[in-house]
């Protein structure tokens, strides 16, 4: 028997009004899940592919990934720079890796207003140093004055901390911005008087270099205006045979890298999500130190001070409320 027109009519509605009911019911479930997974998850932004920064982050995520209560979605980056940048305005991005004179230089520059009261450090993560590779007739770095001197790319954390160094101890020099590899074929030409290298000893860079080659690592000295920035270091033989005479050490200065938050107030949840992850990372900081986890992990000295930077305090405690991005 055909159903009279209204009938259909009438059951196609109460079809649709029943799949409206679902796919509502469907919606708050989505949301509920989207609140519940958003509630636990942490952005880091770290660095570039082939860099130490993203296998940093990516052991993060390894070790604290905690279901819903806490997941860490490692970030690439485009330098200590961008990512203070993006700590500071970005969704989604609740952490970053950075080197420690990136304040500094914003500082400086004047690039990031307020950026002092706005960043803070959760820890002190290892040390690179700044190596800076000379020709034969170049005896101090002094004698860089005016000379050419490759910095490595435009926007690179060891361009911006030449900079930095190169200001601090007076000195105007010519900068170069070719990779770290061509700029040590047209050193070892004699077509640049030096180059800079920001980076963990012993460096790959120079493990080519032969005995008797003629270059060598000037020495970086440890000045009070440096020291409100960088910490002393130096490179013995035992780094570089090639480049470091026997029985003598090559005095220089390293640049930390470090895990920048955004200085939330206390009462905010962006403060709390952080804060949980703050105490995940100490609490479980010892799996860090074993294998498969990047051996840079055992340079970390979580009480260690960074110069220039206030440290992110998990517990709750009065505080001037921070505008919320």
């Amino acid at each position: 028997m055909t159903l009279p027109r209204r009938s259909l009519l009438l059951a196609a509605a109460l079809a649709g009004g029943a799949g409206a009911a679902r796919a509502q019911g469907g919606t708050s479930t989505l949301t509920a899940l989207a609140q519940r997974a958003n509630a636990g998850t942490v952005g880091v932004i770290s660095g570039g592919p082939d860099g130490t920064y993203v296998r940093i982050a990516a052991d993060l995520a390894a070790v604290l990934d905690d279901g819903d209560a806490l997941r860490v979605l490692p970030i690439l980056g485009k330098g200590s720079l961008q990512n203070i940048a993006d700590i500071l305005v970005l969704r989604g991005v609740d952490v970053g890796i950075v080197q420690s004179d990136v304040l500094a230089y914003a500082r400086r520059e004047r690039l990031l207003p307020g950026v002092d009261s706005l960043i803070q450090y959760v820890t002190k993560l290892y040390d690179e140093e700044v190596h800076v590779l000379a020709r034969p007739d170049i005896a101090r770095i002094e004698d860089l004055a005016g000379k050419p001197v490759n910095v490595d790319g435009r926007g690179s954390g060891t361009a911006m901390t030449a900079s930095l160094v190169f200001g601090a101890l007076g000195l105007e020099v010519a900068m170069r911005h070719d990779p770290q590899d061509a700029a040590l074929e047209k050193l070892r030409r004699g077509e640049i008087a030096a180059l800079v290298y920001v980076a963990g000893k012993p460096a790959r860079l120079f493990n080519g270099i032969p005995p008797g080659s003629g270059l060598t690592l000037l020495s970086v000295p440890a000045t009070p205006a440096l020291l409100e920035t960088y910490l002393p270091a130096e490179f013995s033989r035992g780094d570089y045979p090639a480049l470091v005479p026997e029985n003598t050490v090559v005095e220089t200065i390293a640049v930390g890298a470090v895990m920048a938050v955004y200085a939330w107030a206390p009462a905010t949840e962006r403060h709390r999500k952080v804060a949980r992850f703050v105490e995940a990372f100490t609490a479980k900081f010892p799996a860090f130190l074993q294998p498969p986890r990047h051996p840079k992990w055992r340079e970390v000295n979580l009480s260690a001070q960074v110069p220039g930077w206030t440290r992110f305090t998990p517990a709750a405690a009065p505080a001037r409320p921070l505008a919320a991005r």
